[in-house]
């Protein structure tokens, strides 16, 4: 594999200390041994994978997914469990200047079918994967931020769409008291528990037939009479069509064509012990919502089912076991600046994961041009649990050759390339330098 970071970052320090390794065991799938057939393989085990796998055996197709790892080792089965509107980076206005409005209302459309189709999956498949949050939060962490938070209220409320705004002197009876200045509720999404139904998934795909494989890390990915070749450590696959689901941990040659296409970028999340009911009031954050700030280099947090609260920031540019340690020490400093009542709260459990850029800030879900049989999606920009999952349905329609029913923008349909091939992560210091001077 060839890939842009260190070792370290595909590695086991990351992850170490995960909370949700703790709340449910990874099934023990097998490893690929010798030749197999299918009619599609799927490398990557994640959201992606595991939806197509599912959606494509319940149409009849056999399938092979390959997982490197674990089950639930790459950012699926690490992230914050926000399932929520997004994928794209852009502001509506800026999706309609470079796609047109009807690529833009489509991918709008698109991001409230992810969360719908999420839902449906796990009332479907009987999936226990501790949900809650009416909607997400976003709170602003300034007065300006707090402006343009009202008037993004004011700009829906006209549009029909539902809204709930709250000034800085209701937060607190709300259940979100912090450093924060106005809050804006939208009611589309909900957390979960990433792993839970990460597995919850696989279990339906397996039971529908599909084959899932761990331990068996695609090697290379070659065009074979009228399909493909699979290689992996120990077998080899042949399949007629083939679907990329390896999002911050793609490779850049595998296929050659994903060379310098995405960006991994660190996402890191903390997990602190149960709060006392005392402990919540003194902060006065009891709410259930799943939130975030309007920072650009933003935290994500929730206080979970068990009075655990869940705490998230983006960052983190080097992969080492020092920057590791440093970007960590970063995450809790920020979490005592954001609830100061709960400095003496210990943090139990800590790590990190890649979530994964495109160069136009957009997802790309579809056929690689000019490979026949091979499709990929990925680029989710830390929205995963949804997007991932809906991209995972729309590959089943393509691999098959079908229209997708479910919106389907030409806004996600291109994948540019970044400039400076491997070394593209150049680009990524600067970038956060301009963030973080605009938050």
């Amino acid at each position: 594999m060839r890939r842009i970071f260190s070792g370290y970052a595909y590695g086991p320090g990351p992850r170490s200390n995960c909370w949700w390794d703790e709340t449910i065991p990874a099934p023990d799938w097998p490893v690929l041994e010798g030749e197999t057939a299918a009619d599609v393989a799927i490398i990557g085990g994640g959201f992606t994978g595991i939806s197509a796998a599912l959606h494509l055996t319940e149409s009849g197709a056999s399938v092979v997914l390959l997982e490197a790892e674990t089950p639930g080792w790459g950012a699926s089965g690490r992230n914050g469990g926000f399932c929520c509107l997004g994928g794209s980076k852009l502001s509506s206005g800026t999706m309609r200047r470079v796609f047109g409005k009807p690529a833009a209302d489509t991918y709008d459309a698109s991001e409230v079918a992810a969360v719908n189709l999420v839902k449906e999956l796990l009332e479907a498949h009987a999936i226990d994967a501790d949900t809650h949050s009416h909607g997400e939060t976003q709170l602003a962490h300034n007065e300006k931020a707090a402006r343009r938070l009202s008037a993004r209220a004011e700009e829906m409320r006209r549009a029909g769409e539902e809204t709930d705004f709250l000034s800085r002197h209701q937060l607190a009876e709300h259940g979100l008291n912090g450093s924060f200045h106005a809050a804006l509720t939208t009611s589309a999404g909900f957390a979960l528990n990433p792993r839970k139904y990460l597995f919850g998934l696989a279990a339906a795909a397996e039971e529908a037939g599909a084959r899932l494989f761990q331990n068996s890390p695609a090697q290379s990915v070659k065009q074979a009479g009228s399909g493909y070749e699979i290689k992996t450590n120990k077998g080899r696959l042949l399949a007629s069509k083939v679907v990329i689901a390896t999002n911050g941990y793609s490779s850049e040659d595998l296929p050659k064509w994903l060379a310098g296409r995405y960006m991994p970028a660190q996402s890191t999340v903390m997990v602190t012990r149960v709060l006392t009911e005392k402990e919540l009031r003194a902060q006065g954050w009891f709410s259930r919502q799943m939130a975030y700030d309007t920072r650009n280099l933003l935290h994500y947090f929730r206080l979970m089912p068990d009075n655990r609260f869940l705490f998230g920031m983006r960052g983190g540019l080097l992969a080492s076991p020092r920057a590791e340690a440093g970007i960590r020490a970063k995450l809790r400093q920020d979490f005592e600046a954001t609830f100061p009542e709960w400095r003496n709260v210990e943090t139990t459990h800590c790590w990190s994961g890649m979530v994964c850029l495109s160069r136009n800030l957009v997802p790309f879900i579809g056929p690689v041009p000019g490979h026949s049989g091979l499709f990929a999606g990925l680029c989710y920009h830390g929205n995963g649990v949804a997007m991932g999952s809906y991209a995972g349905r729309l590959l089943s329609d393509l691999v098959q050759g079908i229209q997708p029913e479910l919106p389907y923008s030409p806004a996600v349909q291109k994948l540019p390339r970044f400039p400076f091939g491997r070394a593209r992560r150049v680009l990524m210091p600067p970038a956060y330098a301009v963030l973080g001077l605009m938050d």
